[in-house]
């Protein structure tokens, strides 16, 4: 059931910031919006069941995954205006995707030393 409210949560709060939204690039400065208010309502709602350490890691992840997000949609945007928007696509998911390994080696690295 929770799951139910948290999608509902995050779907209206993605319509209001899109409609809300001055931009002619409304999808883009939407979900630019939609980010820090998705990783509060988020971390709040994982605070009920977590202990401090889970909580400061969930944290820092949300961090992260907000940042991964931002480069995934600038990378798309940016690359947009050099090629057709499917490559534009295909571009910004691989430097995505090397964010994120880099990040997990990075993170996999720490708590081995």
């Amino acid at each position: 059931m929770s799951y139910i409210v948290q999608f509902a949560i995050g779907g209206s709060i993605l319509v209001l910031a899109s409609l809300l939204s001055k931009s002619k690039y409304l999808f883009l400065s939407g979900v630019i919006t939609l980010l820090p208010i998705m990783t509060l309502i988020n971390i709040s709602l994982q605070m009920k069941n977590m202990n401090l350490t889970e909580f400061r890691m969930t944290q820092k992840n949300a961090i992260v995954g907000a940042f991964g997000a931002v480069i995934l949609m600038s990378s798309i945007f940016l690359l947009s205006n050099w090629v057709k928007p499917l490559y534009a696509v295909i571009g910004a998911s691989v430097i995505y995707v090397g964010y994120m390994v880099g990040y997990m080696c990075f993170v996999s690295q720490k708590l081995s030393a």
